[in-house]
């Protein structure tokens, strides 16, 4: 057995795409019609293209989702956060709160949402983190 993806329900394909692909630079990989119900829509980061995020957009659905209370986050490892950021500002997208460190010396990090509201953890590591 080995892991496949993850699925999120959006609602706005063009936003969704303008946060993963064009503010954190992954890559659409496919799009696979479901009959004329839906798209799925997979994207990655580069290098990470076996392990997509599976995006899924249901034709005439115009009520947001409700992500529960169960769902934590994913988290993405980012070489330069602060550019990161730039680009993410640059859609609309904040921060929770500014970046930090767990420990000291340890590895940046921050939380955002994407346009449905799915928590994104950021993570810069730092050498020997």
């Amino acid at each position: 057995m080995r892991y496949a993806h993850v699925c999120y329900r959006i609602n706005d394909i063009d936003r969704s795409l303008a946060f993963y692909c064009e503010a954190l630079g992954f890559k659409e990989l496919k799009r696979y019609p479901i009959r004329d119900e839906a798209v799925n829509i997979y994207v990655a980061p580069e290098g990470s293209e076996d392990t997509p995020l599976e995006l899924t957009f249901n034709y005439g659905r115009t009520e947001p989702y409700d992500v529960g209370t169960g769902y934590g986050h994913i988290a993405y490892h980012v070489d330069d956060l602060d550019g990161t950021l730039a680009r993410l500002d640059a859609i609309g997208v904040q921060p929770e709160k500014p970046p930090y460190s767990i420990r000291e010396g340890g590895s940046r990090l921050c939380f955002v949402r994407d346009p449905d509201g799915y928590r994104i953890e950021l993570i810069e590591k730092v050498a020997g983190d």
